[in-house]
């Protein structure tokens, strides 16, 4: 039973993850940076699918494609897409077809970019992967898919890029009523949560799961501008609360992005990245995605030598996952 958002249990839900997943204590790191102590909610730990954070809306999801009585599904996203690699899985398990539609949208990568990682693990589930430029216009593009396979007889159901609809954002809500619970276990009070930031589906069901502790959230960009990015999200919660019948006031809350750490663009290492990956792997153990939490966590990093968090306040960092795709960047690590 969810306590804070109720409209979670009237949702169809399939499940997929292992959750509540841990709130982990990052003392080596903390120490490395002269405080404040940092904890790493361990999304990457959701289990389905080779863990990540998506996992919790297709949970969702999948749920109201089934309940539509859909036999294919739909989505799109970058070719070494986190997102895609969980859907095509999550389709897999329940019997359904899955399309993926894959933009080449990241210059200069290796060969290994355009065939492994997530690829690999997209190709194993059986997906049919349709890829385009990256000028396509990918949700034209899924619809114009979703009318193929109704002729063929087929009952489509699009998932947009990232999971991020109402329906997907509000299932990381649930990430986010796990944090504040862990917390209070812990006997914490987070300065903030901070996470990467792209298609707006995490930010806004972290900013519904925490409402009622009033924690800030802070997204760190990965492709887009901090006001282009901060309107996106907002316009993500107001849907969210509005089509979900949610207290009005929700869609009030404060939304923060921070556009400091996209470097050369979406998916392009940066020197940031590269240290932030280094430092997790060596100081906890932990390994970190170049393209989203790798990102994250320089934002977090500079922001801690930016002096913004006491030496005795308590920060957490969403680890969203996405592992897969650090073995396609293996040149930005010689």
């Amino acid at each position: 039973m969810s306590a804070a958002l109720p409209v979670l249990d009237r949702l169809d839900r399939v499940r997929l993850v292992h959750g509540p997943t841990p709130l982990e204590a990052m003392p080596r790191l903390s120490d490395r940076l002269g405080g404040p102590r940092i904890y790493v909610k361990r999304d990457d730990a959701t289990g389905f699918a080779a863990g990540g954070n998506k996992g919790r809306k297709l949970e969702y999801l999948i749920g109201a494609a089934l309940k539509a009585g859909a036999d294919t599904v739909i989505t799109a996203g970058a070719l070494q897409t986190n997102h895609g690699r969980q859907t095509a899985a999550a389709a897999a398990k329940l019997g359904l077809k899955c399309v993926l539609v894959l933009t080449d949208a990241v210059t200069d990568r290796s060969p290994a970019y355009h065939a492994s990682g997530n690829l690999l693990l997209d190709r194993l589930t059986g997906a049919e992967i349709r890829r385009v430029p990256a000028s396509t216009n990918v949700d034209e593009e899924m619809a114009r898919i979703a009318d193929e396979k109704k002729r063929a007889g087929r009952i489509p159901y699009v998932i947009p890029v990232g999971g991020s609809s109402p329906v997907g954002a509000l299932g990381y809500a649930v990430a986010g009523e796990e944090i504040a619970e862990q917390s209070r276990a812990l006997g914490l009070r987070p300065a903030a949560v901070v996470h990467a930031t792209g298609s707006c589906g995490t930010q806004v069901g972290l900013l519904l799961g925490l409402a009622a502790t009033g924690i800030p959230v802070t997204g760190v960009c990965v492709s887009r501008p901090k006001d282009d990015q901060e309107a996106r999200v907002k316009a993500l919660l107001s849907r969210t609360v509005g089509e979900l019948q949610l207290d009005a006031k929700l869609a009030m809350l404060a939304v923060e992005a921070d556009d400091r750490f996209i470097g050369p663009g979406y998916g392009q290492p940066t020197p940031g990245m590269i240290e932030a990956v280094r430092l997790a792997a060596e100081c906890e153990g932990l390994f970190l995605d170049p393209v989203y939490t790798g990102k994250g966590l320089a934002g977090l990093i500079q922001r801690i030598r930016e002096g913004r968090y006491r030496k005795d306040d308590s920060v957490v960092f969403v680890h969203t996952g996405g592992l897969p795709g650090l073995f396609v960047y293996d040149e930005a690590f010689p």
